[in-house]
C-alpha cells in the first residue's frame, strides 16, 4: 500500500522533515534485520484524537528491544510523549504510527552489541488493513504452505524486523492465490496466527484461540478480546487447535492492530459464511471503544491534547 506522505517523522529525539528521515546504505538493520517495531493506531473521535493503548505498545516495544538484546534509549513515557508531538506536528486526527527501534551505522558482522540502537517514530493516514469490506462481510483465508518460525528459532514473543519475512511468504503466497489471508501453522502442524494477526475460532458459543506456545505474539488487540469476552459473559479460552477445526467452525475471526476484527468468511474453499453473533458482537463492542462511546474501557484511550 502506498505511503501518503506527511511533514515530519521523529527520529532520534528530534523531528524532520520526512524526506530527510533517511538512514546510511551500512544501517545494521538493513542487513541482518536486527530491529523491532510496533504497530499503533490513533482515531479521530468526537471527543478529539486518541492513541488507542498507546503506552502498552510502547511497553512491548521495550520488551521485543530486551530480547534482541537492545535496550533503547529513550523511556516509554519519552516515546508516548513523542508520538503526541508527532501527531500533533503533522496535524493528524486519525492514522497509523509505526514505531522502530533498529541497529544502526558503524558496525557489521553477527555481533550487534556494539551497533547504536537507534529509534524512530512514523505517522500517515492508513485505512484498514484488510480493507472495509473485509470487516463487514469477512475475507478469504488459507492454510500457509510457509510453517511460524519456532520459538526455540527466534522468540516470536517479540515484534522482530527480520523474523516478519516469514509472514511476507505466506501473505504473498495467499495474495498470489487469490486469498486476502494466510493462516500460519506452529512448529508443531498446529494452528498459530495470521501474518499479522491473531486467530479466533468460534465454536458452540466458545472462542478458542492459541496459546502462546503455539508460536503466536501476544497480541494487543487479542488482549482486548479477551477483556470483552470476560466482561460480556463470553466463555473463551486458549487452545491448541488442528486446522480440520477451522474447518467446522461456527465463526473464525482475526484480530489486530491495523486489522482491527476481520472475520473470516471462507478458509481452504470451505464457505463459513457471513460473521456470526459472537464476532459481530465483538466488533461492535471493539469499535465503541476506539470512537470513544464506551466508557468501560476509557483507560484504553491515550489522549492527544
Amino acid at each position: 500500500m502506498p505511503i501518503p506522505e506527511v511533514e515530519k517523522i521523529w527520529m532520534n529525539g528530534e523531528l524532520v522533515d520526512w524526506r530527510d528521515a533517511q538512514v546510511h546504505l551500512l544501517t545494521h538493520a538493513l542487513h541482518y534485520g536486527t530491529g523491532v517495531f510496533e504497530g499503533v493506531r490513533a482515531y479521530d473521535t468526537k471527543k478529539g484524537t486518541h492513541v488507542f493503548r498507546l503506552k502498552d505498545h510502547m511497553r512491548r516495544l521495550h520488551r521485543s528491544g530486551r530480547l534482541y538484546f537492545m535496550d533503547l534509549p529513550y523511556t516509554v513515557d519519552e516515546l508516548v510523549q513523542a508520538t503526541k508531538d508527532l501527531i500533533k506536528a503533522n496535524g493528524l486526527e486519525s492514522c497509523y504510527i509505526r514505531p522502530i527501534a533498529y541497529r544502526g551505522y558503524g558496525e557489521m558482522g553477527l555481533f550487534p552489541l556494539e551497533a547504536t540502537v537507534d529509534v524512530a517514530i512514523a505517522a500517515w493516514p492508513w485505512g484498514t488493513y484488510l480493507g472495509d469490506d473485509g470487516i463487514r462481510h469477512g475475507i478469504r483465508a488459507k492454510i500457509s504452505s510457509y510453517q511460524r518460525i519456532g520459538p526455540n528459532m527466534l522468540p516470536m514473543a517479540g515484534k522482530a524486523t527480520g523474523q516478519y519475512i516469514n509472514s511476507v511468504l505466506a501473505k504473498v503466497e495467499a495474495v498470489k492465490g487469490g486469498y486476502e489471508e494466510a493462516i500460519l501453522l506452529d512448529h508443531n502442524g498446529k494452528l498459530s496466527e495470521g501474518t499479522g494477526e491473531n486467530l479466533f475460532v468460534v465454536k458452540d458459543g466458545v472462542i478458542n484461540t492459541p496459546p502462546m506456545a503455539c508460536d503466536v505474539l501476544e497480541g494487543i488487540t487479542r488482549d482486548c478480546v479477551f477483556s470483552i469476552a470476560r466482561d460480556e459473559g463470553i466463555p473463551m479460552q486458549e487452545k491448541i487447535m488442528v486446522r480440520s477445526e477451522l474447518y467446522g467452525a461456527d465463526e473464525v475471526f482475526l484480530t489486530g492492530t491495523a486489522a482491527e476484527i476481520v472475520p473470516i468468511r471462507e478458509v481452504d474453499d470451505r464457505l463459513l459464511g457471513e460473521p456470526g453473533p459472537i464476532t459481530r458482537k465483538i466488533q461492535d463492542i471493539f469499535y465503541s471503544i476506539i470512537k470513544a462511546e464506551n466508557d468501560r474501557y476509557e483507560h484504553y484511550l491515550d489522549w492527544v491534547e
